[in-house]
């Protein structure tokens, strides 16, 4: 019996998938647990194994297509056996092939698993005002939701296309300007004609020899694509600015005793980070307000019972967010081995999807780049973020004297659409009393 490949939902955040190489072709035997296909998705490179063995009867999206979850990706049948031909997903167009996914889920009805598709209300708007049929977008949020940015990608697509129509149009050219573009090797289809109609006067080829063609001449900057993980990243973080009320909180941590702390036991630990500190005293925090450790939905939102803590590792190519687990309830020493080994284990390209998915909070730190204070930018479907700046040493005021001490400064971001800026207010100031009096860490 026929065995349907799906692409499978690898973390709640998860909506969709870029086919990056077939593993296999048409007609190869594959046997169950075989790589079958490399797929990106949630910043990742993963390979998906074969759920059946057999022949591999069909192949439905070609690589380079970006599909929803829960689509059909391959057909693996029994040697010999006949399997009736669906129609495969087409194959997206060279303009698009980078944004426009292979199923488009009709707006106002319900997609292929049941699902009602949600629109922003501003992109809405958008499509109305601009008359955009809304069953030919297809949403890049979370579970499909349209936003803002998919509709103005349909827009701009139109218009492009509206262009290189008139482009293809012919357009007239003065016949001595023809044979001056002859004779100093103008291209004609790079000159704007200023006559009528667009018609190329002798003027317009003059200019365009003035302009300088070798070595000294001006050449357009290359054009690079935004693919893969940066892709990823800009889709993200255009969702995230457009669909929250993003404010940011700022306050100086005096964490002179945590580093002291820090500084007596890193040789009883094999090294501790401060990031490890911070981490501690967030996920404690989030105990004490535990608003802040919730995740979005359509229309709702949720407080997560686990304190899972995303915790940024910076790239080549962008941003990535492994999740420490459970972080309320490990110590320091296992906080920073955790930490370096998830950071590594993602600098090596070993990370799983389920490593980099499903956490409640985030924590980014900049403070190897030298920054004091940022203004980081939530990552959907969180609720809130929690920026760190480089450690200094400068004058600090302890029991009425001016001594030397250590400060960081924390940024938080959070969706005032969910929490308020006094609440928001209160947790920045329980990271920071937690940072400032640390010995209950090890207590």
């Amino acid at each position: 019996m026929a065995t349907e490949v799906l692409l499978p939902q690898w973390g709640m955040e998860m909506a969709e998938g870029t086919i990056v190489k077939w593993l296999k072709n048409e007609g190869d035997h594959i046997q169950e647990g075989e790589p079958l296909v490399a797929i990106e998705t949630a910043k990742l490179e993963t390979d998906l194994e074969s759920v059946a063995t057999g022949v591999i009867t069909r192949i439905m999206v070609p690589e380079g297509a970006t599909v929803p979850i829960r689509t059909v990706l391959a057909v693996i049948a029994e040697p010999g056996e006949v399997v009736d031909s669906p129609s495969p997903a087409p194959a997206p167009s060279a303009a698009a092939s980078s944004t426009v996914t292979q199923r488009q889920i009709p707006y106002g009805t319900h997609s292929t698993d049941g699902a009602r598709v949600q629109v922003v209300p501003a992109a809405r708007r958008l499509a109305r005002d601009n008359d955009i049929d809304l069953a030919a977008v297809r949403g890049s949020g979370p579970g499909g939701r349209i936003l803002i940015a998919d509709v103005e990608q349909i827009i701009d697509a139109a218009r492009q296309s509206a262009t290189r129509a008139t482009d293809g149009a012919r357009v007239q050219v003065v016949p001595a300007a023809r044979r001056l573009a002859r004779d100093y090797g103008i291209d004609l289809e790079s000159v704007q004609g200023s006559g009528p109609g667009g018609r190329i006067l002798i003027a317009d080829v003059e200019r365009a020899i003035a302009v300088p063609s070798g070595p000294e001449a001006q050449h357009e900057p290359d054009a690079v694509p935004l693919t893969g993980m940066r892709r990823t990243i800009a889709s993200r973080m255009m969702q995230s600015l457009q669909t929250m009320a993003q404010v940011t909180l700022t306050t100086e941590a005096d964490i002179t005793d945590a580093m002291t702390l820090r500084d007596g036991i890193a040789g009883h630990t094999g090294g501790l980070s401060p990031l490890a500190m911070v981490i501690k005293a967030t996920a404690q925090a989030l105990k004490d307000h535990p608003r802040l450790n919730a995740v979005q939905g359509e229309d709702s939102y949720h407080v997560m019972p686990n304190i899972d803590i995303g915790v940024a590792v910076s790239l080549e190519e962008g941003l990535i967010t492994p999740v420490l687990r459970g972080a309320d309830g490990k110590g320091l020493a296992q906080i920073s081995a955790e930490s370096r080994d998830l950071a590594t284990m993602v600098r090596e390209n070993r990370a799983r999807p389920e490593d980099v998915t499903g956490g409640t909070f985030t924590i980014t730190n900049l403070g190897a780049n030298d920054v004091d204070g940022f203004t980081p930018i939530i990552n959907p479907p969180h609720v809130a973020i929690l920026g760190v700046g480089r450690v200094v040493e400068k004058p600090v005021i302890h029991d009425g004297e001016i001594v030397k001490g250590r400060t960081v400064y924390l940024s938080l971001t959070f969706d005032h659409r969910i929490v308020d800026g006094a609440p928001a207010a209160e947790f920045l100031r329980s990271v920071r009393r937690y940072l400032e009096d640390p010995w209950w860490m090890v207590a």
